[in-house]
């Protein structure tokens, strides 16, 4: 279950995001000590913040700052200033997404899951590998017996998600929604294009058959 901080020194509206982030299946905490904040909010390590910029004892600006000289953690201001400026800062100093006062319940729920998603994708292991055949996220190769080959963005997060899942079929729009999630934006066609692409790559690499086609379903390794 993911834990949610919510730093907002507002109880009404604490308690109301409280309610709607419990209901919807996170574990939400909730910071009530505006005094030693920074400090609650390292020792919570909390997997998204939903933090206010107007706090008592100390702004969100200034504990984001804080925030992102340890950490990565996604954070999400929430906020009743609705000045372009105030956004600007915001996001400057290490916000990853900027939401006003009065917000609608479905788009601080997406907003959030697509952080978490990204954030996710982001703690991926090393390296992933199947049948003598390793993934290489970081360095973004695909290795077998001392072959290697390099792979685009697009080609490597395909992979991905495959290899993460061996064995099961992958439908093509879960594919299309992960790339877009992850800021690579591609139709139908071009995951196409894509997937034959990765093909030639294993061949030259000795590998035949590695991704199978269910047709009207998807992918699978």
């Amino acid at each position: 279950m993911e834990k949610i901080l919510i730093v907002e020194d507002e109880a009404l509206i604490r308690e109301e995001l409280y309610t709607l982030l419990t209901g919807a299946g996170y574990l939400a905490v909730c910071v009530t000590d505006f005094e030693n904040t920074l400090s609650l909010i390292r020792a919570e390590d909390p997997d998204l913040i939903l933090l206010d910029i107007s706090l008592p004892g100390q702004s969100g600006y200034s504990l984001c700052a804080g925030i992102r000289a340890y950490s990565d953690v996604p954070v999400l201001f929430l906020t009743g200033r609705t000045a372009a400026m105030d956004e600007l800062e915001a996001l400057t100093l290490g916000g990853d997404d900027y939401i006003t006062k009065p917000f609608h319940v479905p788009i601080l729920l997406a907003r959030m899951n697509r952080l978490l998603k990204r954030s996710a994708g982001a703690k991926k292991p090393e390296s992933l590998s199947y049948r003598g055949i390793t993934l290489n996220p970081v360095a973004g190769t695909l290795a077998v017996k001392g072959r290697e080959a390099d792979l685009t963005r697009t080609e490597l997060k395909i992979l991905y998600v495959l290899f993460s899942h061996p064995g099961e079929i992958v439908p093509r729009a879960d594919l299309t929604e992960y790339l877009w999630d992850n800021d690579i934006h591609i139709d139908d066609n071009t995951l196409s294009v894509n997937v034959m692409r990765i093909r030639e790559k294993l061949r030259a690499l000795g590998i035949e058959d590695l991704i199978q086609t269910k047709r009207g379903m998807g992918y699978k390794i």
